[in-house]
């Protein structure tokens, strides 16, 4: 929490309730946030797709924006990387700023051969074998799956954009270096697309606070090839996600 003094006395008059890792003060945080891992990435989004845009926390320096697109107030903030990290800032979002509509927005690489870079993924289930669910919310089982309307916005969006949109599961991995060689069992046991770090945790969150969750990802890494996008590459690759993602939250 955080104390604001009167004018005219040192005494403390109003006291301002926040939560641990997130500085906004209430109202601040819009009902749909877009996060992205990368609090430049989030900063990017809001100086270019949003108007009247204010930063509202950078504790950590995890940058949360919130501004208004096409008339839609919008909030875009950082989730940092992994379970864990989504995990506290989709919590206190639900929880602490009253958030509805979570969208992650980022990158995966690629196990399906037929994926190309640049290529969409509307993640339908995320596959894990992160205890994340069962250890926070005694929910048991390796599948989640996207909660609430947002994965179909994002579908109706694309279709009416005639956006190509990849549509299925997505492995999220507790790890991004490993000894053990190949595709993980569990990820191919489920045909997963491709694989990221996040989506499992907040659709886990969503589901146990009966939120909205959806998960939008850029294919950047095609692993059996070897290919991955340049740094600026990826600038201009990731455009397409997030003006899809902006329009689905405009219509939600």
């Amino acid at each position: 929490m955080f104390y604001r003094k009167s004018k005219n006395t040192y005494l403390v008059d109003e006291v301002f309730y926040m939560s641990i890792h997130i500085s906004a003060t209430p109202g601040d945080i819009a009902p749909i946030v877009l996060m992205p891992g990368d609090p430049l990435r989030a900063k990017y989004i809001a100086s270019h797709f949003l108007s009247d845009t204010r930063l509202v926390s950078e504790t950590r320096n995890c940058l949360f924006f919130t501004g208004s697109f096409q008339g839609k107030s919008i909030s875009v903030g950082a989730s940092g990387m992994g379970c864990p990290s989504i995990g506290i800032y989709s919590y206190e979002l639900y929880t602490e700023y009253q958030v509805d509509t979570i969208i992650r927005i980022g990158t995966c690489g690629a196990y399906d051969t037929n994926l190309k870079l640049f290529d969409l993924i509307n993640v339908s289930q995320a596959v894990s074998e992160s205890s994340f669910a069962l250890t926070a919310w005694g929910m048991e089982g390796s599948v989640m799956d996207h909660q609430g309307k947002a994965f179909d916005m994002i579908n109706e969006i694309a279709a009416q954009k005639k956006r190509d949109l990849h549509r299925g599961a997505i492995h999220s991995s507790d790890v991004f270096y490993s000894n053990q060689e190949g595709f993980s069992p569990l990820a191919m046991q489920h045909n997963c697309l491709g694989v990221e770090m996040e989506s499992f945790a907040l659709f886990a969150n969503a589901k146990q606070l009966r939120k909205n969750a959806a998960c939008l990802l850029t294919v950047s890494d095609l692993i059996l090839a070897k290919q991955k996008l340049s740094p600026e590459q990826r600038e201009k690759a990731l455009l397409p996600m997030m003006e899809l993602a902006l329009d689905a939250a405009r219509a939600l």
